[in-house]
């Protein structure tokens, strides 16, 4: 990939809107831009031109994007083609074509650290295309994915972490994932790692004076000062992959299972926490024969809801295959609802149902509140003596009672208040991996400590520690990981 050239893409998604954006970026961004632009005042960094979108001249010919490079940009030749836009019957005399804004970022101070141009038009995939089309007949070059952001990270505007907490927003669903990866892109893990890694730095440097200059009067450092710089480095290191397990739910939700026997108002409250009549609901029991879904978000955690046919012995064939996908179904969800009918006795199901979720993460729910007599004993252990870990939590879906309470409980469950952390955790499962190798090395070089293992062969533990932390931030990344990374990205970032 050429750094040096100038690139151009569409920056907003594929399809008609009411603006669309087209970027430039690179040393011939103003030269390739200028003779498509009337505008009214000339560029200047830092701010927005109103201006028309034109026809160069008649001796410029409207060129052709290759296939490879029109499905790139969103827009298929063909496509075009087939709605009577043939590019060689594209008048080539002056002309306007789109009243535009174009904003101008001087090197260094743009996203890209080169000069960037970005042409604001009306969302016609037409003009879009045409402008990119413009822009490579002038000698630019069609952007590959995530190369806007490539170049940020490679000419040091932003590290690794930033640049894939940029795609972490672009691909938020809730407003606490985005800002989330708004605090990643503002270097919050970056500033977490970087006095880990100073300290593993300073033992190596120390390690390293001392094999240097052992002929001379430096003091080679004990055993136990090493043990303690080890420890003051797998310490935090520690706390942040532990971070992972809560990271992992917010970068990607988690799936929770509302299970229960027939006619105990799984559906209604499936139902109120979608927050609208998603599910059937009828007095009849068994209503539910296959699977509901619907993802909400609590406390700004996508939570993917699975409602489930009522687990009883079936009547029926079309019944027994929709126990059997609940029972699947609760095998595999992160979290269980077991929805019990607080207006009854709880019943040997009922004990059955608890004795299958007792070693899952689970919540015992009492709906019906609204129509109980009195409170039933819940039972509280299995038959081994399995604590169920959680009191009942009494609802009614009629009423929409004890909602709130559980809502709050399945947030408490999966780790998090609903506030954004200041310290910057792990929701990366490449930076997780790196964070376990360099613990897994720091704990190679402890044993290998206590073993007395010379200097020279610890100092291979401790860079072995070290690599991985610097492949996190990208100061050792390979252009393999890097093309795998940016390769996820879309054209116009």
């Amino acid at each position: 990939m050429n750094l040096d050239d100038t690139i151009v893409a569409i920056a907003t998604p594929a399809g008609r809107g009411g603006i669309g954006v087209v970027r430039i970026a690179g040393p011939e961004a103003r030269r390739i831009a200028g003779p498509m632009l009337r505008l009214k005042h000339e560029l200047e960094a830092g701010r927005a031109v109103f201006g028309e979108f034109v026809e160069p001249s008649s001796e410029v010919k409207t060129p052709t994007l290759s296939q490879k490079d029109a499905a790139r940009v969103g827009h298929p030749t063909a496509e075009l083609r087939s709605a009577g836009t043939d590019e060689a019957s594209v008048p080539t005399q002056s002309g306007r074509i789109d009243e535009v804004v174009v904003t101008f970022f001087a090197k260094p101070y743009s996203y890209t650290t080169d000069d960037v141009i970005e042409i604001s038009a009306h969302g016609s995939p037409v003009v879009l295309r045409h402008i990119v089309e413009m822009c490579v007949a002038a000698g630019a070059r069609v952007a590959e994915p995530g190369e806007f952001t490539m170049r940020a990270f490679l000419n040091g505007r932003i590290d690794l972490t930033q640049a894939e907490a940029v795609r972490d927003l672009i691909e938020s669903q809730t407003l606490y994932q985005a800002k989330v990866a708004a605090q990643q892109l503002d270097g919050s893990l970056s500033r977490r790692l970087q006095p880990i890694k100073q300290k593993l730095v300073e033992l190596i440097a120390l390690l390293e004076a001392g094999i240097d200059f052992a002929e001379d009067d430096v003091s080679v450092v004990p055993d136990q000062k090493i043990l303690e710089h080890i420890a003051a480095v797998r310490k935090p290191l520690g706390e942040l992959s532990a971070s992972f397990a809560y990271g992992k739910i917010v970068h990607e939700g988690l799936t929770l299972a509302i299970v229960g026997r027939p006619n105990v108002g799984k559906s209604s409250l499936f139902n109120r926490l979608v927050e609208r009549e998603r599910a059937i609901v009828t007095a009849t029991p068994g209503t539910t024969r296959d699977l509901v879904t619907e993802t909400v978000a609590i406390g700004g955690i996508p939570v993917r809801l699975v409602d489930t046919a009522g687990i009883r012995h079936a009547l029926d064939e079309a019944e027994s295959i929709g126990v059997r996908k609940s029972m699947e179904v609760l095998a595999d969800a992160d979290l269980v609802l077991v929805v019990l009918d607080a207006s009854k006795e709880h019943g040997r199901e009922d004990h059955e149902l608890l004795a299958q979720v007792k070693n899952r993460p689970a919540i015992v729910v009492e709906n019906k509140s609204d129509i109980r007599k009195e409170r039933p004993e819940i039972p509280t252990s299995g038959k081994g003596g399995q604590k169920w870990g959680t009191r009942s939590i009494l609802t009614s879906a009629l009423t929409g009672e004890g909602l709130a309470e559980l809502r709050a409980e399945i947030l408490k469950r999966i780790g998090g208040d609903g506030s954004v952390q200041d310290a910057g955790f792990l929701t990366n499962v490449r930076h997780s991996g790196l964070i376990n190798d360099s613990l897994a090395a720091l704990g190679a070089a402890q044993t290998a400590v206590t073993n007395k293992v010379p200097h020279e062969m610890l100092l291979l533990d401790l860079y072995n520690a070290l690599r991985p932390l610097d492949a996190i931030t990208g100061a050792t990344t390979t252009d393999d990981i890097l093309n795998l990374i940016f390769s996820t990205f879309c054209i116009g970032k």
